[in-house]
C-alpha cells in the first residue's frame, strides 16, 4: 500500500506563489512511480494540471498552467513538488498527487486520471483577487 501526504497549500493572493509537495511513503524502496497533481475546483471535476515519470525525464502540463506551473521531483528524498507561479483565482481548487505504478516500469506523464493507483487526500489552494 502507497500513502500520499500533500503539503503547502494555502491562501495567497493573485500573482503569487506556491510549492506544493507531495511525499509518497509505503514502498519507498521503490522510486519507479510516475506521479501528477490534478485538481477540483467546487462544483467542477477533478482536472489534470502536471504529471512526470519516474526518471524526471518527461512532464506534461495542461494548457492552463503551461509556463506558470513546474513539476518536479527529488529521488533522493522521495518527494514531488509542483511550483505555482502567477497564480490566478480560477487556480482555486483542491490540489491532489497521484501515483502511478507502472506495468513494465514504463515512464511516462499520464494525463489520465485512470493510470493512476493510488491518491493523496488533498491540500487547498485558494488564490483571492
Amino acid at each position: 500500500q502507497v500513502q500520499l501526504a500533500e503539503s503547502g497549500g494555502g491562501l495567497v493572493q493573485a500573482g503569487g506563489s506556491l510549492r506544493l509537495s507531495c511525499a509518497p511513503s509505503g514502498r519507498a524502496s521503490d522510486t519507479y512511480y510516475n506521479m501528477g497533481w490534478f485538481r477540483q475546483a467546487p462544483g467542477k471535476e477533478r482536472e489534470f494540471v502536471a504529471a512526470i515519470s519516474w526518471s524526471g525525464g518527461t512532464t506534461s502540463y495542461a494548457d492552463s498552467v503551461k509556463g506558470r506551473f513546474a513539476i518536479s521531483r527529488d529521488s533522493a528524498k522521495n518527494m514531488v513538488y509542483l511550483q505555482m507561479n502567477s497564480l490566478k483565482p480560477e487556480d482555486t481548487a483542491v490540489y491532489y498527487c497521484a501515483a502511478e505504478f507502472p506495468e513494465g516500469l514504463v515512464p511516462r506523464a499520464s494525463s489520465m486520471a485512470s493510470d493512476y493507483n493510488y491518491w493523496g487526500q488533498g491540500t487547498q489552494v485558494t488564490v483571492s483577487s
